[in-house]
């Protein structure tokens, strides 16, 4: 279905024998009909040997295996051989499923136990006639003139074999062994620039910016040398690994592992292991988020990089290291971090602005949503100010930069405070030096004691009492408390003094709120008979989500009668009131519908995969998906199917997501608010060559074709009617990115039968 490009391998990936997998070898030259399964163990290899096709465990996976391309030499130990492509990425299929080399020309990776297809590349009209796994690890498909029609290399996944050439706006992506790693990629940008980036946007290493010099790509070449090379293949920039030229070596090859950095391995024979001989970050704590949640990257006592949390973990849990605040009643304090360089995670942008040191420190202190900042003492001030829970950065004594962590005064008292003495050295207690108090002092001071004790809680219940009933008198939010989450919880009376009494709908069951700072927010109204327990259980799940395409949830109501939902406000609207204004529609440009669709396809794979438990839209369209005040997508309304489904036509699964996307794609696209009589005719204009015809004529500035292709393609596999052939949400979002190509979609309007029936009925009766 889709070629995959969004790849992770690692060294983990290995087969095995006997409690590893045993193979049977098949000759070099592979047959149309020729097939592999996991039930056989068999496999297809180089002329040579060094190199097998086969199938192999995930050991991240019990039971699951993928299929692809392994080092197999002799002089190479079974633990060793390293898996260097998989085919369908992340594709893992069953114990009675097999791959193969149709008689058609395709290949296809079919799991028998779901009877679906998993992955496949169609290049039957090409006249396959045989394919062959090459000495150099490149898997090809040929004709019958014995050109290559398809090749491995030219998929490339987290792994660079000798010879395998990387071109520009094309990436290698680490192994996905969490939702962190996956984010990491190697790119080559227009510019002949690499980079090493993590998401999209944060670059942490980059080779330079050649200049002068068009359509490069990146070798590695075998003598151990890693080149960006002209279209004249010579080298415009070149790096070494420690051995190069070291004839001995006889394999290598170049990976972007799974911590982020980029690394060059040649295998030692006297030591059987694989030694890097270059990486490109030297220190890694400068790789991007290289601890995660988890905490602050630093070295210990014999050079090793680990990670430490010098805040304690608001959610009690040891495997993330949240920032302590949330918000304080009275005024927050600043810890100090000496030597350390903070930067913020979810979202991964920061703010960043020239201050002094005080003016730094005080611009947090008076922004409510600032949890860190970071001051830059090398070249000029820097000041950089985190508004997340989610920090990672790096402390070492050699780091320029102090960081301030905001806390309440009277809150949990931090794990480490550098800004605390130690214990043994505190100086000693008063009562310690001298035991000679009077009896008459001692009783004097305990009686005055509680007279102020007593006192001053009277004058502190006037006091709140006074200020309680001044806010409710002024129509002002007032907060009741605050679950484990950070969520405000709210009574239906401050709901509707926070909604003005439900003066502005902004849409069905959707009104404009204003806090007392004047800042908006929406409130969603829901059915009062979701069932309590429910509801608050679903909000504690939803209000712990973050991410920079999704609506945050700020608070809620639950009274017997009451359910309402509080959420962040987006300036801008519904994306659906842009392309019904013919007006608003101008500022809907190519850029920017292709941009709105990647926000919500990120929001949508974060939802499906990377929270701790799935959690579907369920009910995704152009109205719930909102625009901040950089006209930035965010959704809204996700995963209130969790406890709406039984009431509503709320549908849980992933596939019913991709669908609606594809629909959504399809309007933005067109323009054309009825999908379902337009999808015909649009996947016709698209095979027929003309997808331009299909594009909203209200768009300025032209539209990019190659662009404009991908996404109509993509955007019939996810209108597919057999939901199985649908693609995910990652790989929906890579294609988007440009960083995995795309097949034409098969008409999107029948069932496809599986690969077995379609060759029976070619060669049987037709009814």
């Amino acid at each position: 279905m889709l070629q995959q490009e969004r790849f992770f391998l690692n060294s983990s990936f290995v087969l095995c024998i006997s409690g590893l997998l045993l193979f049977r070898a098949v000759v070099a030259n592979i047959s149309l009909g020729s097939k592999l399964t996991v039930a056989e163990n068999d496999l297809w290899s180089s002329s040579n040997g060094d190199f097998a096709f086969g199938f192999f465990h995930r050991s991240d996976q019990p039971n699951q295996f993928s299929v692809g391309i392994r080092f197999n030499s002799k002089s190479i130990s079974v633990d060793k051989q390293t898996v260097v492509w998989v085919a369908g990425a992340d594709a893992t299929v069953g114990n009675n499923s097999y791959f193969q080399l149709t008689r058609n020309g395709d290949l296809v990776l079919f799991d028998c136990s779901k009877e679906f297809t998993v992955w496949s590349i169609t290049r039957s009209q090409w006249n396959v006639t045989s394919a062959v796994l090459r000495d150099d690890g490149n898997f090809v498909l040929l004709n019958d003139n014995k050109d290559i029609v398809w090749q491995s290399f030219d998929t490339p996944s987290n792994t660079l074999l000798p010879g395998q050439k990387l071109s520009a706006l094309k990436s290698l992506r680490a192994e996905g062994t969490n939702p962190l790693s996956s984010y990491y990629s190697l790119y080559m940008n227009d510019q002949g620039q690499l980079q090493l980036k993590w998401e999209s946007s944060v670059n942490y290493w980059n080779n330079g910016s050649p200049s002068g010099h068009k359509n490069l790509t990146v070798v590695l070449t075998s003598n151990g040398t890693l080149q960006l090379q002209d279209q004249y293949s010579k080298p415009v920039w070149s790096v070494f690994g420690e051995d190069h030229h070291d004839d001995s070596v006889k394999f290598r090859f170049l990976r972007l592992d799974a911590d982020g950095n980029l690394r060059l391995y040649s295998w030692v024979e006297a030591s059987q292991s694989w030694r890097s001989v270059w990486q490109a970050v030297e220190n890694q704590c400068n790789v991007f988020a290289t601890c995660g949640e988890r905490g602050i990257c630093v070295f210990n006592a014999s050079g090793s990089r680990d990670c430490k949390c010098p805040f304690k973990s608001t959610s009690g849990s040891t495997s993330k290291c949240l920032l302590p605040y949330q918000e304080c009643e009275s005024g927050p304090t600043l810890v100090t971090y000496e030597h350390t360089s903070l930067y913020g995670m979810y979202p991964a942008n920061y703010s960043s602005f020239q201050s002094s040191l005080e003016k730094c420190k005080l611009s947090c202190l008076l922004d409510a949503q600032c949890t860190a900042v970071t001051f830059s003492k090398s070249g000029r001030a820097q000041c950089q100010m985190m508004k997340t829970q989610y920090v990672s950065g790096y402390s070492d004594p050699s780091v320029d930069s102090v960081s301030f962590v905001k806390k309440c005064p009277f809150s949990d008292p931090l794990a480490v405070d550098p800004g605390s003495p130690p214990l043994n050295s505190r100086p000693p207690s008063p009562f310690q030096q001298s035991y000679r108090l009077s009896v008459p002092c001692l009783i004097g001071a305990v009686s005055a004691t509680i007279v102020v004790v007593i006192l001053l809680q009277l004058g502190i219940g006037i006091f709140l009492y006074r200020r309680r009933k001044s806010i409710r008198r002024e129509g002002a939010l007032a907060l009741t408390g605050h679950n484990s989450k950070g969520l405000i919880m709210l009574s239906s009376c401050e709901i509707k003094e926070l909604s003005q009494d439900f003066k502005y709908q902004m849409g069905a069951k959707m009104f404009k709120g204003k806090q007392p700072d004047n800042q908006w927010v929406a409130i969603k109204k829901l059915d009062a008979t979701i069932c309590e327990r429910k509801f608050r259980c679903s909000v504690s799940k939803i209000g712990n989500i973050h991410h920079k395409n999704l609506v945050k949830l700020e608070g809620y109501c639950c009274e017997p009668r009451h359910r309402y939902l509080v959420y962040e406000f987006a300036k801008n609207g519904s994306v659906k009131k842009y392309m019904e204004d013919s007006k608003l529609c101008k500022k809907l440009t190519w850029r920017k519908r292709v941009d709105i669709c990647l926000s919500v396809a990120r929001a949508l794979c974060y939802l499906h995969t990377q929270c701790r438990e799935f959690i579907n839209h369920g009910n995704l369209k152009w109205e719930n998906v909102v625009l901040d005040e950089t006209f930035e997508a965010k959704v809204t309304e996700f995963g209130l199917g969790i406890f709406l489904h039984e009431t509503s036509a709320y549908s849980l699964s992933a596939e019913k997501d991709v669908e609606d996307f594809g629909k959504m794609l399809l309007i933005l696209v067109s323009g054309c608010q009825e999908v379902e009589g337009f999808s015909q005719q649009a996947y016709k204009e698209l095979m027929e060559g003309k997808a331009e015809t299909v594009v909203d004529k209200r768009i300025d500035g032209g539209v990019d074709l190659d662009e404009l292709e991908r996404v109509l393609r993509i955007t019939f596999w996810c209108l597919q009617t057999d939901e199985r052939m649908r693609p995910s949400m990652g790989e929906v979002v890579k294609v988007l990115e440009g960083t995995l190509s795309v097949d034409p979609a098969p008409p999107p309007f029948v069932c496809r039968r599986t690969v077995e029936e379609e060759e029976s009925s070619e060669s049987g009766f037709e009814a």
